[in-house]
């Protein structure tokens, strides 16, 4: 039975469902109503009658691959066709095969790993890597499919809230991605790296935000003619039974994606408030619209692109998504496959695929899709995790190819991830070239010597003390702080800061992590080479010489005319022809030994 209660949004911070950890909810006189429904179709078994009713196009069979796995979350294959799932709520993943090629796992599954909360996975170089809540392992795959000892590559994943499933995938450029989903439906998070997608260096010693905005995209792949990455990201709940749409995304290094305070195609969520008072105006200009919609509430899971060629033609090159069903909505939707269409590299359409999981009228349901991988016959494997089913789909005489599916060209993503590496510190380039100089100063270090610990994000992770003599004829101050040791992103930029007031000739330690500042009011922050904006203290791998940082002050002219969140190559642009002088400071950090847990 469904229960639609009634909601109103209005101008203070609503509890639970609409809670917004950060900041304090300002009134603005924003009363919406909204008609919501909590809708949880029931759970029956998955009789023989009942998968006889699943719905394929004509010339596809769709049949269980193996039974009785429980709760079956990701699936990924390896070359030679093993096939591994990840079981959360077993905290295990599991290894089946196929050998005679019947199309049916062969006897029991073979429990390779145990870690608990496991669920994303994928595999590398003979390698396993699997994703926890808060950890990244990784482990050789041995010749009988079993695994080797597993090792950490990260422990210190966000803690997760409402989206504990962080799910994983090698990109082209030999980079791995992490989707880490929200704490919350809608909030400002005090972690930067929760709502992102991750970029990991293979040993796990380098991490960044290759994008955020992102309420949960647990699916994403690679499209294998272009190389750009495609993801589908959950909506916000509680907006009615239409909204918020299902969002398919063109996911680009440093770019948002809305959440929390827009959605869709630029639509404004009503009750948040952006920190910093950043109006949501501005944060809707900042943002990248959806690309295509899908029913809302679908609750889209793990998504690949096709190219084995054992179906038809036409579905080269096109995606495919489990649809997992969510419980928001007064008639449900996904419990489904759905077809994402492509052309020329653009989605075209999102249509039904494998439907007929949801039965009874829709009142009940004998399936939940979460995984989808690939087989090495060219079928698609799908895992449910209400009946702990693995379904084969496939295409009648389909034969795939015997190279398998192609891999993704890594142009693309070599073109968005090299911007900035590789070039001189800002004080050397042309952009700051200065009439005259200035001298900085800091409470925290001295020049040429090392920056206290409590700076580095070995510990508090708080911005230095800094001030500096002022500049005659001054409208604004820039700084830019970078690493010119770090690897494998040279030079690593640690902080960005424009538009301190030319009255302003010092900043306070510990200012604030944030786009905007308040105090000094209407300093803007960039994105560093991690991905967030503001300070973000050195962190050099734990027995590295000592790296230098340095940081940068330009006197401007001009105000800087680039919106928060900008990068370094978009304020040096801006800042070009408008330097009256320009100083740095230098410091010193090393990590010796690993932090304490």
């Amino acid at each position: 039975m469904a229960v639609r209660p009634t909601i109103f949004l209005a101008s203070a911070a609503l509890g639970l469902a609409f809670s917004s950890a950060g900041s304090a909810q300002q009134g603005d006189g924003t009363r919406v109503a909204i008609s919501t429904a909590i809708n949880k179709p029931a759970k029956v078994p998955a009789t023989p009658e009942r998968v006889a009713q699943i719905n394929v196009p004509s010339g596809f069979t769709v049949a269980p691959f193996a039974t009785g796995l429980k709760n079956a979350r990701i699936l990924a294959v390896a070359a030679n066709g093993d096939i591994y799932l990840s079981r959360r709520d077993q905290g295990d993943v599991l290894l089946l095969r196929d050998t005679d090629g019947d199309g049916k796992a062969d006897g029991a599954p073979v429990t390779v790993a145990n870690r608990a909360q496991a669920h994303g996975l994928a595999i590398h170089d003979g390698k396993l890597y699997l994703v926890t809540v808060k950890e990244l392992f990784v482990a050789d795959i041995l010749t009988d499919g079993r695994l080797g000892p597993m090792t950490l590559l990260a422990g210190d994943l966000p803690d997760s809230g409402q989206h504990a499933n962080r799910t994983i995938a090698w990109g082209p450029d030999n980079m791995l991605y992490l989707s880490v989903g929200s704490t919350c439906n809608a909030c400002n998070e005090s972690n930067p790296e929760n709502a992102t997608i991750l970029r990991v260096s293979p040993d796990g010693k380098s991490r960044t935000i290759f994008a955020s905005g992102l309420r949960n995209t647990i699916g994403f792949d690679w499209d294998p003619a272009t190389g750009a990455l495609w993801g589908l990201d959950h909506g916000i709940d509680f907006l009615g039974d239409d909204d918020q749409p299902e969002e398919l995304n063109r996911i680009e290094q440093g770019k948002k994606y809305g959440w929390p305070h827009v959605y869709a195609s630029g639509r404004i969520y009503p009750q948040s408030t952006p920190v910093g008072d950043i109006s949501k105006e501005d944060w809707k200009a900042t943002s990248e619209p959806m690309v295509l919609g899908y029913t809302g509430h679908a609750a889209p899971m793990q998504l690949v692109f096709y190219s084995a060629g054992a179906f038809p033609a036409e579905f080269n090159g096109n995606a495919f998504a489990t649809m997992r069903g969510s419980w928001n909505r007064a008639t449900p939707s996904g419990y489904e496959i759905v077809r994402i269409r492509f052309a020329s590299g653009k989605p075209t359409a999102i249509e039904p695929f494998v439907t007929g999981f949801l039965t009874d009228n829709g009142t009940s349901h004998f399936a939940r899709p979460v995984g989808l991988a690939v087989a090495k016959d060219g079928a698609l494997l799908m895992a449910d995790d209400a009946n702990g089913v693995i379904y084969r789909i496939a295409y009648q005489n389909g034969r795939a190819r015997a190279a398998g599916d192609s891999p993704a060209p890594v142009t693309e993503m070599q073109r968005q991830t090299s911007v900035g590496l590789g070039v001189p510190l800002a004080s050397a380039r042309p952009e700051t070239a200065a009439r005259g100089s200035l001298r900085i100063m800091s409470q925290n270090f001295t020049a040429g010597r090392p920056i206290p610990l409590k700076q580095s994000e070995y510990a508090d992770g708080v911005s230095p003390q800094l001030s500096w003599t002022p500049v005659p004829g001054a409208v604004s101050y820039a700084l830019i702080m970078e690493d010119p040791d770090a690897h494998p992103i040279t030079p690593f930029v640690h902080w960005l800061a424009w538009n301190i007031p030319a009255a302003t000739t010092a900043l306070p330690e510990g200012l604030q992590e944030q786009p905007r500042l308040t105090e000094p009011n209407g300093v803007l922050q960039g994105r560093t080479s991690r991905g967030s904006a503001g300070y973000y203290g050195p962190r050099p791998p734990v027995g590295d010489p000592p790296h230098h940082y340095h940081v940068q002050l330009l006197a401007l002219d001009t105000m800087v005319d680039v919106p928060a969140g900008a990068d370094r190559e978009m304020l040096l642009a801006a800042v070009k022809g408008h330097v009256l002088a320009k100083g740095e400071l230098i410091g010193t950090y090393q990590q010796m030994q690993a932090p304490p847990k």
